[in-house]
C-alpha cells in the first residue's frame, strides 16, 4: 500500500510500539460510540480486544521471523476470530418483550479483533480504512436508520393484563383505531399472579400515531402496561 510506511512494519521495538498504539487508538475510537449510547461492551472491551488480536498476529510474526518457528502465521489470528465469538454472543440478550439486543455491538466486537489483526500484522491502512467506515456506520447511518424508521407505520408493542379476557378488548381497540395486528405473541407467566403478557406487531393502515395506539391500548380495563418493544 504506502511503502513509505515499510519501516514501521519490521518486527523490531518501533514496529511493535505502532502496531499497538494503534490498536489502542482504533479500538478506542470504536469502543468509545458504543459506551456514549450505554452499551455493556464500551470503551475498554473494545480496547482491550484490538490488543489482545494485534498481540496475537505479532507474537506468531515474530515466533516465524525473529524465532525462526516452524508455524503458520495465521494459525494463531485464525483463532482470534474463533475465541471473540464467546464474547459476543455474551453481549446478545433477549428482552421481557421477545426483542434481540446487542447484535450491533456483538458485530462491533467481531471487527474490532479484525481491526486489531490488522494492526498486528503491520496492514495499517487496512485498520484505519476500516474503523472510520464502522465510525460512519455506526454514527452516521444509525441516524439515518432512525428517521426511514421514525414515521414507519409498522412496530411493536408489549402489553401486560391481568386476565385473558383482556386480550380479546386489545384486538378489539385495535380493529376500532384501524390498526392491523400482523403478528401476537402470547406468554402466560408462572408466579401464580394469573396475569399474562403479549407482543402485539402492529400495521397501522390509517396512519394512526404511535402515542395514540399506546395511550388506547393503555387505557383498556385490566391492561397493567403497554409499551413500545
Amino acid at each position: 500500500m504506502f511503502s513509505f510506511l515499510n519501516f514501521l512494519r519490521q518486527p523490531d521495538l518501533l514496529g511493535m510500539t505502532v502496531r499497538v498504539l494503534l490498536a489502542l487508538l482504533c479500538g478506542g475510537a470504536i469502543g468509545m460510540e458504543r459506551t456514549e449510547k450505554r452499551r455493556p461492551a464500551g470503551f475498554r472491551t473494545h480496547i482491550l480486544i484490538c490488543l489482545g488480536a494485534t498481540m496475537t498476529t505479532a507474537t506468531s510474526q515474530y515466533l516465524y521471523i525473529v524465532m525462526n518457528y516452524p508455524i503458520s502465521v495465521s494459525r494463531m489470528g485464525a483463532q482470534v476470530i474463533a475465541g471473540v465469538s464467546f464474547i459476543g454472543a455474551g453481549a446478545i440478550m433477549m428482552t421481557k418483550w421477545r426483542r434481540v439486543r446487542g447484535l450491533t455491538t456483538a458485530a462491533g466486537l467481531w471487527v474490532v479483533a479484525v481491526v486489531g489483526l490488522c494492526c498486528g500484522a503491520a496492514f495499517y491502512e487496512g485498520a484505519v480504512y476500516t474503523t472510520v467506515l464502522v465510525l460512519v456506520a455506526e454514527v452516521f447511518f444509525s441516524r439515518l436508520e432512525y428517521r426511514l424508521l421514525r414515521d414507519t407505520r409498522e412496530f411493536n408493542i408489549y402489553t401486560e393484563y391481568v386476565r385473558p379476557s383482556c386480550l380479546e378488548d386489545i384486538v378489539s381497540r385495535c380493529h376500532v383505531m384501524g390498526v392491523k395486528i400482523v403478528d401476537l405473541e402470547i406468554t402466560r407467566k408462572s408466579d401464580g399472579s394469573g396475569s399474562s403478557s403479549a407482543v402485539l406487531v402492529l400495521h397501522s393502515r390509517q396512519g394512526a400515531d404511535k402515542e395514540e395506539i399506546l395511550q388506547n391500548l393503555a387505557g383498556v380495563e385490566g391492561v397493567i402496561a403497554a409499551i413500545e418493544a
